[in-house]
């Protein structure tokens, strides 16, 4: 009875540790697969990190290094020679390593306006236009009515940013500003207000970080 007993035990035993074995086995099957899972979890994850590279890198294949801008000032009351806002945009376009190829100022006249951003979009040597001025709301304000008009694309989105941060410095003020932008002639044209802080805003947020991919996007083939 007593070695019955044992023998039994011992079985018990022998079975138990089968299991045991089955289920080490098991174990380590699960525990490859998990490894196997992780590789190609890690091959799928540098496949999308090297597939997002490449889109950054094309969507950025065409942008310009250094543009040649237009700078125009719009004011039937300013002379260049007192152009703070002017002065300011030549300045911080050439400190990024952009050129300067025309520097004018014109009244507020409809007309005038119209055929100066039809003509200098127009340039072989002007890759982007700024204006500085009419973009308010005095009835004399035309510089978004009349460049309007020559828009091959709108960009909403820089009148939309630009007041975004100007509501940043001159609160509510800012729904009285109508600066604008678009594509002239294969050339970005960012109208900006009149005022040397305006002109820096704009200048500095957004056009120099943004110019050269638009106008590289802009007059793509």
């Amino acid at each position: 009875m007593s070695e019955d007993h044992e023998a039994g035990h011992g079985h018990d035993e022998e079975g138990g540790h089968g299991h045991e074995d089955e289920h080490n086995h098991d174990d380590h099957e699960h525990d490859d697969h998990e490894h196997d899972d992780h590789e190609h979890d890690d091959h799928e994850h540098d496949d999308h990190e090297h597939d997002d590279h490449d889109d950054h890198d094309d969507h950025h294949h065409h942008d310009v290094a250094s543009v040649g801008v237009a700078v125009v000032t719009v004011s039937s009351s300013r002379t260049l020679d007192d152009d703070p806002a002017g002065d300011y945009i030549e300045a911080a376009l050439e400190d990024a390593g952009h050129e300067v190829v025309v520097r004018e100022l014109i009244p507020d006249d409809f007309d005038r306006i119209q055929t100066m951003a039809n003509r200098l979009a127009n340039r072989d040597d002007t890759d982007a236009v700024i204006t500085s001025g009419g973009t308010g709301v005095t009835p004399d304000d035309v510089t978004p009515e009349s460049v309007r008009q020559l828009f091959d694309k709108e960009l909403p989105g820089f009148g939309e940013l630009f007041r975004q941060l100007s509501y940043e410095e001159v609160g509510t003020k800012t729904v009285g500003s109508r600066a604008t932008a678009g594509v002239v002639h294969d050339s970005p044209v960012f109208c900006l207000p009149g005022s040397e802080n305006a002109a820096r805003l704009g200048v500095e947020e957004i056009i120099l970080p943004e110019v050269g991919h638009l106008a590289g996007l802009a007059s793509r083939e």
